[in-house]
């Protein structure tokens, strides 16, 4: 895995304005060649000295000290071994073989562990981490369920389905905006969620919503979400969440406290012609 961070982590109220996420990548850094690649220079384009970084992950890196809840947007990525790289392109038992094998080899040892320091995060951005590869999505969750005093967290354009695996007891707002959810029993234990957005994914029903009615949640956004078209939509989020106060960015109207109107046969919402 490879984390970087474009700065000190810093408190703020509120999620970004914008879903666009700012950082730089220091553990991840490209291959860079000598500046003149023309034939008639002479000269052999040759990889820089920070190309042997290429795949190091911060914690690794020496006289380092900065540790995980100091991280603003790190990148979750885990270069590939060498024996992972050479074989990547269509050869993909080699590319389990190589990871099981240097996983065995390398295992994290428990300074590593320290450093990353995860369980201290008090608030993380991992929006737009590109989740190509499985060697990423397993570090993406083995970092979520670590979280375990996370009070903020943005987790923006990850392509995620499933988070239902990971409990996070101490966040009071999380950013799940523009995934792949189909279904609010996929989102993650909540306990204390307090403002929780889910804009932008693929839900469709209301099935799971009493899961959060137990928690003191506050504003839910749903917006361009199908079901946001059901019947009485407003009016049946409200009756399963007694403490919510605002919906889709609008407060709670005097018509969304209306009793729910009983569903009739399928017969009465037929057109009939004679």
């Amino acid at each position: 895995m490879s984390e970087s961070s474009s700065g000190v982590n810093t408190l703020s109220g509120s999620f970004p304005k914008s879903h666009s996420s700012q950082y730089s990548e220091l553990g991840v850094t490209r291959t860079p060649l000598s500046v003149d690649h023309s034939p008639d220079s002479g000269l052999v384009s040759t990889p820089l000295p920070s190309s042997r970084f290429q795949f190091v992950p911060w914690h690794r890196l020496k006289q380092c000290d900065v540790t995980g809840d100091q991280l603003t947007c790190p990148r979750v990525r885990e270069g590939p071994s060498e024996e992972d790289f050479n074989f990547r392109e269509g050869r993909d038992f080699c590319l389990k073989r190589g990871r099981r094998k240097r996983r065995e080899e390398e295992g994290q040892s428990w300074e590593e562990r320290l450093q990353e320091n995860w369980e201290n995060c008090l608030e993380l951005n991992l929006s737009y981490q590109d989740l190509g590869d499985p060697y990423q999505r397993e570090n993406f969750f083995r970092i979520l369920r670590r979280l375990i005093r996370v009070e903020k967290l943005q987790l923006i354009d990850n392509s995620l389905t499933d988070l239902s695996s990971v409990r996070l007891p101490r966040c009071k707002m999380l950013n799940l905006h523009r995934n792949h959810l189909v279904c609010l029993r996929q989102l993650p234990k909540l306990p204390a969620v307090e403002h929780l957005c889910l804009s932008e994914n693929a839900i469709s029903s209301l099935r799971g919503l009493g899961a959060l009615g137990s928690s003191p949640l506050r504003s839910l956004n749903l917006t361009r979400n199908p079901v946001t078209f059901s019947r009485d939509y407003r009016a049946h989020v409200f009756s399963c969440l007694p403490y919510l106060e605002v919906l889709d960015g609008i407060p709670k109207l005097p018509v969304d406290s209306l009793p729910l109107r009983v569903k009739g046969p399928e017969t009465s919402r037929m057109c009939i012609i004679l």
